[in-house]
């Protein structure tokens, strides 16, 4: 945990921001979740925003802060017997309080009847989003909402206010950041280290996982790593490489807190790129790079998607598979043949941080809507930076043999496409770099202790 103090100031940010401006706020800490049976549970996953107002990693919690009086009481039990026997010894309620700079506890049997208190003197209770069965049903239970309902019920003011706060990071906060992409770049080059033919993409992962599970809290999203890597989410692991595969690892480690790494590398296996290869890898490195160098406080993500899109698409220009002119490529949309999804999202204690409270929330200003074109469509943030923000960026370059013969079959954006071309490249796979990046106060800065990137530094590290 960071010191009670930083969660003590993270309740009071919270109360001060007063939106909303007077009433309760509900916060539920997840609850252990079954595998097949009762005893033998999910690995334990504490909800991210009671994490980042208590920092306590244990099941069986709620918290409510009053925002007219400032009171907070974390409710939970202390361990029974049967805990301590199958468990181990475990600290009290007020001792987990008092880690979380709160004064007050109170049993879990209490808050049903403290909440109904509340409602019966008019009292609002504001409670965020729910993304789980368990959370559904005790919102049910204590508020008497109807699971259907619970969304439109959700407080907007609330998630607002946690939107801004959990946004910009401290450094703390960075520092954590820091330490789950230090884990990340192990994993990746010890894949870049194992890529090699026979070996099966099972074995990779398996290993990736490892390397979380000892230096860190283990993974901070399912990883992609396969040699089908136009598959953007694929978390199917049955594939054995052979030589002159592309395997594409998107992996990230989560930090003793829970802060997220998200990092994806390209790796030839056996070592060495060939020349179609070499010509794909560098465009996107190209636009990667180039929208590295182009984030500054201010500037629209959603700019900087563009940008990384058109110098993407001057390569596909240059290697015959595009026609110009760029701009009026990327304006029609044509590029997201090959590049369908958005250039990256907020990062911290989720992945896609704070997903679960809304993407055009997060991600998109009141003033800006959302795409309706594909590939835009899928753009996770476009609002304007702002310093201590930390962002992926994470272009790609992909031959989707299903989208490629559906916009063929329609002759989709055929101005701009050379569906000639793109049929030899049907097999090639998919390429996408990605790197998490902080914005300062005059730029940006790129976290982490450097993974090889460059054609040279990639090819050098997996022949090592």
């Amino acid at each position: 945990m960071f010191s009670a103090s930083t969660y003590t100031d993270r309740r009071r940010t919270l109360m001060e921001a007063k939106e909303p401006a007077s009433g309760l706020v509900l916060l539920l800490g997840n609850e252990q979740s079954a595998m097949n049976y009762r005893g033998n549970p999910y690995p334990f996953r504490q909800d991210s925003s009671f994490l980042y107002y208590f920092g306590l990693d244990v099941p069986g919690l709620a918290a409510v802060i009053d925002l007219d009086s400032g009171r907070v009481c974390l409710y939970g039990d202390d361990p029974d017997l049967d805990d301590v026997v199958w468990m181990g010894d475990r600290p009290s309620i007020q001792e987990y309080a008092a880690r979380a700079g709160v004064d007050t506890t109170a049993s879990r049997s209490s808050l049903p009847e403290d909440l109904t208190a509340a409602i019966e003197k008019g009292r609002s209770v504001h409670f965020l989003p729910p993304y789980r069965a368990q959370q559904h049903h005790r919102l049910e239970r204590l508020l008497g909402i109807d699971r259907e309902r619970q969304h439109t019920f959700a407080s907007a003011a609330l998630v607002r206010t946690v939107v801004s706060q959990r946004s910009v990071k401290s450094d703390a906060e960075v520092d954590e950041l820091e330490t789950a992409v230090d884990i990340t770049a192990e994993m990746h080059k010890t894949a870049m280290h194992m890529a090699e033919p026979g070996r099966t993409e099972r074995e990779i992962a398996g290993r990736l996982s490892g390397i979380a599970d000892a230096r860190g809290q283990g993974l901070s999203f399912r990883p992609t790593c396969s040699i089908h890597g136009e598959v953007l989410h694929n978390h199917e692991y049955s594939n054995t490489l052979a030589a002159d595969d592309l395997l594409l690892v998107d992996a990230g480690a989560a930090s003793p807190l829970h802060y997220a790494g998200d990092i994806t590398r390209v790796i030839p296996v056996g070592g060495s790129f060939s020349s179609r290869q070499e010509a794909i890898y560098e465009a996107v490195l190209d636009a990667q790079m180039g929208a590295i160098d182009a984030l500054k406080p201010g500037v629209p993500f959603r700019d900087i998607h563009l940008h990384a899109a058109r110098i993407l698409t001057e390569h596909l220009v240059d290697l015959g598979l595009m026609n110009g002119p760029v701009d009026a490529a990327v304006d029609a949309g044509a590029h997201a043949l090959f590049f369908a999804h958005g250039l990256g999202h907020l990062l911290g204690l989720d992945t896609h941080e704070m997903e679960n409270l809304g993407e055009d929330v997060v991600g998109y200003s009141a003033d800006q809507a959302r795409s309706e074109q594909f590939g835009l469509h899928t753009l996770r943030l476009a609002r304007p930076l702002k310093p201590g923000f930390v962002v992926t960026i994470e272009p790609g370059c992909y031959f989707i043999p299903a989208l490629i013969r559906r916009w063929r079959q329609n002759q989709r954006h055929a101005k701009f496409i050379n569906y000639n071309a793109v049929a030899d490249f049907e097999s090639f796979g998919g390429v996408r770099i990605e790197d998490d990046v902080l914005i300062t106060d005059d730029g940006a800065r790129v976290l982490g202790p450097g993974i090889p990137k460059s054609l040279d530094a990639v090819e050098a590290e997996c022949q090592r």
